[in-house]
């Protein structure tokens, strides 16, 4: 039996919107074997307004998420990441620091909400990408991961990205 949750880092260069929404996500829907966690290569520094209002919106944890560096979680006494997921495109082709005790790394590429001109489509945005990485969330929950090797894990963490398309 694991004496701790799988801990677990989405990463995105801004850590304001993306990222945010999928720490959200997996600390709900979790159940207390999974943490997560966000950062970003370039934080911006804030967490989106209409990331959070969304998060509000449909009952989902919003309290404390904050845009941070990356670089929280590679510093001495950082808990110890078993995954790093990256959900955007401009994450997945940076040189991202050396995770000590080598986790389990996928890329689940997510189109940028706020990247999104216009009121009404950036909303629209928001909710697909919620959407998005709610279904990939809700599919990691269930992988068995105590029961699965090393490279069957990173195949089937790496593979819920093709999942939904």
């Amino acid at each position: 039996m694991r004496d701790r949750p799988y801990n677990v880092l989405f990463l995105c260069t801004g850590n304001s919107a993306r990222s945010i929404l999928a720490e959200s996500l997996l600390n709900h829907w979790g159940g207390g074997r999974f943490r997560a966690f966000s950062a970003g290569s370039f934080p911006k520094g804030e967490v989106h307004p209409l990331a959070l209002e969304l998060l509000k919106r449909t009952g989902l944890p919003a309290a404390g998420l904050r845009s941070k560096s990356w670089d929280e979680f590679a510093a001495p006494g950082a808990p110890p990441i078993d995954f790093v997921i990256t959900v955007c495109d401009n994450a997945a082709g940076e040189v991202c620091p050396i995770w000590p005790g080598k986790p389990i790394t996928a890329h689940w590429g997510i189109a940028d909400p706020a990247a999104v001109e216009g009121e009404v489509e950036k909303e629209a945005a928001f909710r697909r990408a919620l959407a998005e990485l709610e279904m990939r969330v809700n599919l990691l929950v269930n992988v068995p991961i105590e029961s699965l090797d090393r490279m069957a894990l990173q195949q089937a963490v790496r593979g819920i990205a093709q999942l939904n398309h």
